[in-house]
C-alpha cells in the first residue's frame, strides 16, 4: 500500500541524465531537497550540496562521520536499564565557502541575473560541478565556473576548483575564500523524531587558530564527548590579471580575500583544499599538526591529480557496481529508462558516499548528507546497505563488520545491563552505547543482534573470509547466541516451543509484542550458524577454538543448548489462513480504518499516540514479508504469496525500508504490477523525494533496498545456501536489459537478462559454478558465457 505520491521538481529545470543529477535554474523553493541530493562525501566527511557563496541554505552541513557530541536523556519518569545518553552527530566548520564580488556588488544566487545556470552531480566522476553566466547590476557579464570533490582516494581531503572570467568589460574582483565555525547545533526537530535536535548552548569550543601565509587552521572541541577537530585550508590562485591578498584569522572565522584588476577574457583560477581531521585521544597540537602534513602533501598533487585518482576510483566502483538498464526496442533509449537509470546510479553513487571511508565508523542513517536521527547507525546497514557491498565492494563489508566486533564490550556491558547474558548491541549508537530514549520502539529491537550475524554469515559465503570468520565473527555469534538462550524460554503454553516475549520486530507500529515471527526466524539462524561455526573450530580448528573458549568461557553444553532452542523455536501462525503471524496476538487487534484516514496523516507516527497505532491492524515496514525476503529457502512460494497478499493491504509504507522488500517478493510470486510499482517507488525515494523529506537526508538503506530490488527481485538472484542461483525475471521497464555486476569469492560474474534470455559472464577469475533456476552452470576462463532462457512462470 502506497500512500504517498511521487514528488518531483519541473523537468524542464532537472532533465534526466544517465549520468548527472541536472539542474538548469536555481529554484528557492526545491532549495533543502538540492542540498541532500547534490550532497558529496567519502563515509568519512560529507558536504552538503549548499552553494560556494555559503547560501542561500536550508541547513548548511559538513559532517564527520561519528564526530559528535553527548547529552543527558531526561526522562519525566526513570526506569531502570533506560538508556542514560544520547548522542547527536554535530555540524564542525564549515570550509567550502567562496564568495565573489564584482565591482562590490555580490553574486548572490537569489538576486543575480542569471544567463545560464547549469549545476550537476557528476556521478561518473565524483564531482559536483557548476556552470554560471551571471549579469551584474551594471551590465557586464562575468563567467564562474566551480568543481567540488570529497576524495575517496584521500579520506581527510576535498577540494574546489573556482574559475572566474569577465567575458566582456573590465572589473575590480574580489574573491573571498572563507571557513567558518557554526556555533549552534542542529536544528529544532519541531516534533519530528525522525530529526536531530537542537543541543542547549555553543557544542564547538575553540582550542588553537593560526595562519601561515595563505593557510588557515581552525581547531575546536566538543566538551563532553571530549572530540578534537582540526580543519585547515590553503589556496592556490593562478591569474596574469594583478592581484593581492589578505588573510583574516580567528576562532571561528578565517578569509583569505583575494583582490584582482581583471581584464576581459583574463581567467581567474582559485583552487581551494579542504583537510578535516579528528580524534578523542590527540591534543590539539598534534591534530593540527597531522592536518598540516596531509595539507603538504596534497598541495604539491595539485588538483588535477586529485581529479585524477577520484576519476580512477569512480571507473573501479562503477565496474564493480552499475546496474545497467537500456531499451533495446528503439534506436534511441526512452526517457523513462534514462529516468530508470539516473536514479539507479543516483542510489548506489549516494551508498558509496555514505560507506566507502568509514573505517572506524558505521554508516548513518541519513549517510552525511543531513542530522536526521542524529547521525546514529541502525540495523539497516547490516540488512539493507551490507547485501550490495558484500557482492560489489567486499573490503568496505568487512571493514563495516569489524567496526561492530569493536562494539562487542559496549554490547556486552548492555547486556548485562539489561540483566542478559551474552551481548546486546544497541539499536541506535553511533559510540556503541544505546542512544534510544524510546526503548519501546528503540531498545526492544533484539532482532539487530541477529540482523548483525545474518549479514556476517552472508559476507562470509560470498567471500570465503573464514580469517574474519576466526579472528572477528565467531566470538560474535557466540555471545549473540548467548543473549537468545537468556532471552527467551521454554513455553508450556506453546507445547514447550521456545518462546521469545516482550520485543519489537521490525515494524514499529506494533511494539513490546511476545513471539514477533521475525525475531522468533532470525533468532534460531543466529543460534544454528554460531553453532555450526563453533563446532566447525572444535572439529578442524582446535587452537582456534581454544583461544574462543579461553576468550569467552565457552562451556560446551552451551552449543547443544542453542541446537535445541533452534530446534524448538515457536514461530506463530495461523491454521484457517494459512499465514505466518506477525506476533502472538496480530490478529486479535482491530483494523486500522484507512479508509477514513487521511492522505496527509501519514506517516501515521505524525499524527497519533503510540498507543492508538499499537491497539491496531497496522503495519509501518515489511515485517513478516521481510523474513521471507532473508530467508527465502524456508518458505515455499504459495506461503510467500498467502502472506504476501495478506500482510500488504496493512502496510502503510510510512518506513522507506519497506518498498523495496515488497517489490522483491511481489516479483517472487509473480506479481509483476505490484513489483514494478513498488520498485518505483522504492527507485526514486529520494531523487521523486516519494516521501516528501528528502530535505531531511537521503535514505541510504532504501537506496541499497533498490539494489536487492534489481538483483534478488527482478534479477532472481538468491543466496540461500551459499550458491549463487538465478531465477530471473525481466527488468522493470518493458524492452529493457537489465544488466549486473556480482563479486563472488574473488569472482567478477556479470548477469544480463532480456525478455527471453540470461547471459552469465565471468569477467574476472578463473572458474566459478553458479545455478540457473535448477541447472548447474560452470564458468571458466575458457568457457566464460552461458546462456539460458527465461523461464515463463
Amino acid at each position: 500500500m502506497l500512500h504517498h505520491e511521487r514528488l518531483r521538481p519541473p523537468s524542464r529545470d532537472y532533465p534526466a541524465d544517465e549520468w548527472n543529477v541536472i539542474e538548469t535554474a536555481f529554484r528557492s523553493d526545491f532549495l533543502a531537497q538540492l542540498e541532500a541530493m547534490l550532497s558529496l562525501g567519502n563515509g568519512y566527511v560529507g558536504m552538503r550540496g549548499c552553494p560556494e557563496e555559503g547560501g542561500p541554505n536550508a541547513e548548511n552541513g559538513t559532517f564527520i562521520n561519528g564526530f559528535f557530541e553527548t547529552w543527558p536523556i531526561v526522562y519525566g519518569e526513570e526506569a531502570f536499564g533506560f538508556a542514560k545518553t544520547g548522542q547527536t552527530i554535530c555540524t564542525v566548520t564549515d570550509s567550502k565557502i567562496i564568495k565573489l564580488f564584482v565591482d562590490d556588488e555580490p553574486f548572490w544566487l537569489p538576486d543575480a541575473q542569471l544567463l545560464n545556470y547549469d549545476r550537476r552531480l557528476n556521478m561518473k566522476a565524483g564531482t559536483l560541478d557548476r556552470t554560471v553566466l551571471w549579469e551584474t547590476p551594471t551590465g557586464k557579464h562575468v563567467s564562474i565556473t566551480s568543481r567540488r570533490l570529497v576524495s575517496f582516494v584521500n579520506k581527510h581531503v576535498a577540494a574546489i576548483s573556482y574559475r572566474v572570467t569577465l567575458v566582456d568589460a573590465q572589473a575590480f574582483v574580489v574573491i573571498s575564500s572563507e571557513m567558518a565555525t557554526n556555533k549552534s547545533s542542529a536544528h529544532d526537530n519541531r516534533n519530528d523524531p525522525r530529526l536531530a535536535r537542537a543541543l542547549p548552548g555553543r557544542v564547538l569550543q575553540p582550542q588553537t587558530n593560526y595562519s601561515k601565509d595563505r593557510r588557515i587552521v581552525l581547531c575546536h572541541a566538543t566538551e563532553k564527548s571530549r572530540f578534537m577537530l582540526a580543519c585547515a585550508t590553503d589556496h592556490n590562485l593562478v591569474s596574469s590579471c594583478p592581484h593581492s591578498h589578505k588573510v583574516v584569522c580567528t576562532p571561528d572565522f578565517g578569509q583569505v580575500a583575494y583582490t584582482i584588476d581583471a581584464k576581459p577574457g583574463c581567467s581567474i583560477q582559485l583552487t581551494k583544499y579542504l583537510v578535516y581531521h579528528t580524534s578523542q585521544t590527540a591534543t590539539a597540537e598534534e591534530l593540527c599538526g597531522r592536518a598540516e602534513w596531509t595539507m603538504d602533501r596534497i598541495m604539491v598533487q595539485g588538483f588535477d591529480q586529485l581529479l585524477a585518482s577520484q576519476e580512477r576510483y569512480m571507473d573501479d566502483f562503477w565496474r564493480r557496481s552499475d546496474i545497467g538498464i537500456k531499451d533495446i526496442s528503439e534506436h534511441r533509449a526512452k526517457r523513462s529508462t534514462v529516468e530508470i537509470q539516473q536514479a539507479i546510479r543516483f542510489n548506489l553513487f549516494h551508498i558509496l558516499q555514505a560507506s566507502a571511508r568509514a573505517e572506524e565508523t558505521g554508516v548513518p542513517a541519513k549517510g552525511l548528507t543531513g542530522q536526521a536521527y542524529e547521525g546514529h547507525y541502525f540495523w539497516d546497514t547490516e540488512i539493507y546497505v551490507m547485501p550490495f557491498l558484500t557482492y560489489t565492494s567486499p573490503r568496505i563489508a568487512r571493514n563495516l563488520l569489524v567496526f561492530r566486533y569493536n562494539m562487542l564490550p559496549k554490547a556486552r556491558a548492555r547486556a548485562r545491563e539489561l540483566g542478559h547474558r551474552g551481548a546486546m548491541y544497541p539499536w541506535r549508537t553511533i559510540s556503541g552505547e544505546e542512544a534510544s530514549a524510546y526503548y519501546a520502539a528503540g531498545t526492544a529491537q533484539y532482532h539487530i543482534n541477529a540482523d548483525i550475524m545474518y549479514a556476517l554469515h552472508k559476507y562470509v559465503e560470498a567471500t570465503g573470509d573464514e580469517m574474519f570468520l576466526r579472528k572477528y565473527g565467531a566470538e560474535m555469534l557466540v555471545e549473540t547466541a548467548r543473549l537468545w538462550l537468556d532471552l527467551g524460554f521454554y513455553s508450556d503454553a506453546k507445547g514447550k516451543k521456545f518462546c521469545i516475549n516482550g520485543v519489537t520486530g521490525p515494524d514499529e507500529y506494533n511494539a513490546v509484542v511476545n513471539n514477533n515471527a521475525y525475531t522468533n526466524l532470525m533468532a534460531r539462524e543466529n543460534l544454528r550458524y554460531a553453532a555450526e561455526v563453533v563446532e566447525s573450530l572444535r572439529t578442524a580448528e582446535l587452537d582456534t577454538y581454544n583461544a574462543l573458549v579461553q576468550k569467552t568461557a565457552l562451556e560446551p553444553s552451551e552449543v547443544q543448548a542453542w541446537i535445541q532452542a533452534a530446534e524448538s523455536m515457536y514461530v506463530p501462525s495461523d491454521d484457517r489462513l494459512k499465514i505466518v503471524l506477525q506476533d502472538d496476538s496480530f490478529l486479535d487487534r482491530e483494523l486500522w480504518d484507512f479508509r477514513n484516514t487521511p492522505r496527509a496523516h501519514y506517516p501515521l507516527l505524525l499524527f497519533y499516540h503510540p498507543l492508538n497505532i499499537y491497539r491496531k491492524q497496522v503495519i509501518k515496514q515489511a515485517d513478516v514479508v521481510l523474513a521471507m525476503f532473508l530467508l527465502g529457502n524456508t518458505f515455499p512460494l504459495e506461503v510467500k504469496k498467502r502472506n504476501f497478499d495478506f500482510y500488504d493491504p496493512l502496510t502503510t509504507g510510512d518506513s522507506s525500508l519497506s518498498s523495496c522488500v515488497e517489490a522483491i517478493i511481489a516479483a517472487q510470486v509473480g506479481d509483476m504490477d505490484k513489483a514494478i510499482r513498488y520498485g518505483m517507488a522504492a527507485l526514486l525515494m529520494d531523487l521523486a523525494d516519494v516521501g516528501g523529506n528528502v530535505k531531511d537526508g537521503c535514505h541510504i538503506a532504501s537506496m541499497g533496498g533498490t539494489w536487492m530490488m534489481l538483483t534478488y527481485g527482478f534479477g532472481g538472484m538468491r543466496d540461500d545456501d551459499g550458491t549463487l542461483s538465478f531465477w530471473p525475471r525481466r527488468a522493470p521497464e518493458e524492452n529493457a536489459i537489465l544488466r549486473f555486476p556480482l563479486t563472488y569469492r574473488g569472482r567478477l560474474l556479470e548477469v544480463e537478462i532480456t525478455l527471453d534470455k540470461v547471459e552469465y559472464t565471468l569477467r574476472e577469475g578463473e572458474r566459478l559454478v553458479i545455478r540457473h533456476e535448477e541447472q548447474e552452470l560452470e564458468l571458466t576462463r575458457e568457457n566464460p558465457r552461458a546462456v539460458r532462457p527465461v523461464s515463463r512462470r
